[in-house]
């Protein structure tokens, strides 16, 4: 084979393929995820795999523009491959629930693209599992959210994990306080959700910024850990938008003790997204054997108003590669019955047929394959492409 005949059978950097049981445990995470969505009343809803560019751009506070992957159609108009569905469920709701005022409940289940800097060691295509509550502005909306998603992080097979739960508003009031303008803050920003002490304090005393502002604005990365932190940012909030945005965690977590979920909770007020259109309640799930966060999500109430319709949201979306990587190395995927049976018949094909079918009609996915090899050929082919077992039919 010549050198272009092997690049061929290669996938390009950041994408792989997937089969046999390792799909089939991501199938299986996939579906018992969803159930849990399902059970609260989502129903599922697809967008296309590329879009307009305009939906995804820095105006809408999504992907940076150099990791996108970009196009044009053959009228010029530049399109890029979905990095991030939220947008995307934001304007179909524009477009086909201009007038609804009731709430409505949308989940899906997909592909992403990011073009990520190669070091990083990410795929850059990913199947993501999310849903979106749009129209309701209450705390319940936001409890309902998280709940959701650890109750189903848990039917997926997940035990050991935390979300932690963060508010946007909390800093952005603090910045407010402080006059910084949007480009110190983004500055700022970075600094904080790293954990920087060092770099905003200079930052902050470079803008000659009031000690006890800057005091507070600094303490912000301290803010994280279990319910009595919440307390500690109340003292810290020196304005109302602050003062505001903590006493909504509080009510939040009151609701969410009553979904029973309390012991998956902690806080963390350092937590700022990537993407810029998240308003208030934020956050991550976290756990053990992931490198990074496995589901994000929080509210968005002002993005839904940049495709025409004015509206409160919030949602959540899980990387389903990263949950089965997660629950892989954890050795927790859900074990379910296997019946995928290998029929391997000699003599009559039409009995070996009758055969099959008849455990089709069981339930069971048969294949079947006549005899032309050891037999332990097929034993071994059984056990690397995921059947559970492996019957001989006909003579013996």
């Amino acid at each position: 084979m010549d050198f272009n005949g092997r690049r061929l059978v290669h996938t390009p950097e950041g994408v792989r393929d997937i089969y046999g049981k390792e799909y089939a445990d991501k199938q299986t995470v996939q579906r018992l995820f969803g159930e849990k969505i399902h059970s609260f009343g989502y129903q599922d809803i697809q967008t296309p795999t590329f879009e307009f560019f305009d939906v995804f751009s820095r105006e809408i506070g999504t992907t940076p523009s150099k990791e996108l992957y970009k196009f044009f159609d053959k009228e010029g108009n530049t399109l890029v491959l979905r990095p991030d569905f939220t947008p995307s469920i934001a304007r179909c709701a524009a477009k086909y629930f201009m007038d609804e005022t009731i709430p409505l409940r949308f989940c899906y289940a997909g592909n992403n693209f990011i073009n990520t800097n190669s070091l990083q060691g990410k795929l850059k295509e990913t199947t993501q599992m999310g849903a979106e509550l749009i129209g309701d502005a209450s705390p319940g909306a936001d409890a309902e959210m998280i709940a959701m998603l650890v109750e189903a992080l848990f039917n997926a097979g997940l035990k050991e994990f935390q979300v932690s739960v963060g508010q946007i508003d909390f800093f952005k009031g603090l910045c407010e306080q402080a006059n910084l303008d949007a480009e110190t803050e983004l500055e700022l920003r970075g600094f904080i959700s790293n954990r920087n002490d060092f770099g905003a304090q200079e930052l902050l005393e470079r803008k000659n910024i009031p000690s006890q502002v800057c005091e507070a604005l600094l303490s912000v990365s301290s803010l994280f850990g279990s319910y009595d932190i919440l307390d500690k940012a109340l003292a810290c909030a020196g304005n109302p938008r602050s003062t505001k945005a903590i006493e909504r965690l509080k009510e939040v977590y009151e609701l969410l003790k009553v979904y029973g979920v309390e012991k998956y909770i902690s806080f963390d007020l350092a937590m700022v997204s990537k993407y810029h259109y998240y308003t208030g309640v934020i956050f991550n799930a976290y756990t053990y054997q992931a490198g990074s966060a496995i589901a994000k999500g929080g509210r968005y109430d002002r993005l839904l108003e940049k495709f025409g319709k004015p509206a409160p949201a919030t949602g959540f979306v899980v990387i389903i590669d990263d949950l089965v990587t997660a629950l892989t190395r954890q050795k927790r995927c859900p074990v379910l019955e296997n019946k995928n049976l290998l029929l391997v018949y000699e003599g009559d094909v039409k009995e070996a047929i009758s055969t099959a079918n008849e455990y089709r009609a069981k339930g069971y996915a048969a294949v079947l394959m006549k005899l032309e090899k050891e037999r332990q050929c097929y034993t071994t082919f059984a056990e690397e492409n995921n059947f559970s077992q492996v019957i001989f039919l006909g003579k013996e």
